[in-house]
């Protein structure tokens, strides 16, 4: 295929990749789209529970609905997709992963596929946050995630009330973390853009760096999207089975 051949060329002849990911990646995974199919929860929607506003005005119905998404995520493997970028990012190193997931999938592959090692240089930045860690909501400290009791979990530095580590509609995004990601992508000459329609800020802005860098973009997607215009190569179809002949 003439799209994979230049995509493996691009690859190959990039010295800094850098890979943003979405939703897409880990829909192979089993891991339910914010808007698509088991996006309920009792009579709740997901956009009427992930926003700071409904922890802070029921946090117990908010930690409930977090607790059952963590049990659901448990059940998720890595699929091959993130496997392949866990393998391509310990072998290579430069530049780096950035996730909009919260899922952890990454994380987990980049662990399993570095054995013994470290996995360092696999671990993705995580813009999002991450479900399986809490913050304090008062001092943000950040601790791993415990089982759910019969109290909210409380900060053990503070006091507290912690809740899941991840940002919440009516949030900024740490900017910290958005920051590296950002540096990151100027510093990348190729921008992996995979299983996310990258148009919606700040997520939009990691490609679009690496863009204006003089670096090119290659989108792996199962559609087209706001950003194929941009791509240098496009490659259709899921990420868990390009991947692994694009990074191999």
């Amino acid at each position: 295929m003439k799209q994979m051949r230049q995509a493996r060329k691009l690859v190959a002849d990039s010295a800094r990749v850098v890979a943003l990911t979405g939703a897409g990646i880990s829909a192979e995974s089993g891991v339910p789209t914010f808007r698509g199919h088991g996006g309920l929860w009792r009579n709740y929607r997901p956009e009427e529970l992930a926003t700071i506003d409904a922890f802070e005005r029921d946090p117990e119905t908010v930690w409930e609905w977090y607790a059952w998404r963590r049990s659901f995520l448990g059940t998720c493997v890595p699929n091959d997709g993130h496997r392949a970028l866990a393998r391509f990012f310990l072998r290579r190193g430069l530049a780096g992963l950035v996730t909009q997931n919260v899922d952890g999938l990454h994380t987990r592959a980049a662990r399993e596929e570095a054995g013994d090692g470290s996995p360092d240089a696999a671990l993705p930045v995580e813009i999002h946050g991450a479900i399986a860690r809490d913050r304090c909501n008062h001092c943000g400290a950040r601790a791993e995630a415990e089982p759910l009791g019969d109290s909210l979990p409380r900060c053990a530095d503070c006091g507290g009330l912690r809740r899941p580590d991840v940002v919440l509609f009516g949030e900024m995004l740490d900017p910290d973390v958005l920051a590296r990601a950002q540096s990151m992508a100027e510093r990348a000459d190729l921008c992996l853009v995979i299983g996310t329609s990258a148009v919606v800020y700040p997520a939009a802005a990691i490609p679009l760096a690496t863009l204006r860098a003089g670096g090119r973009i290659i989108e792996v997607n199962t559609e087209e999207t706001g950003l194929s215009g941009a791509a240098s190569v496009v490659l259709r179809g899921k990420a868990g089975e390009v991947l692994p002949e694009l990074l191999s």
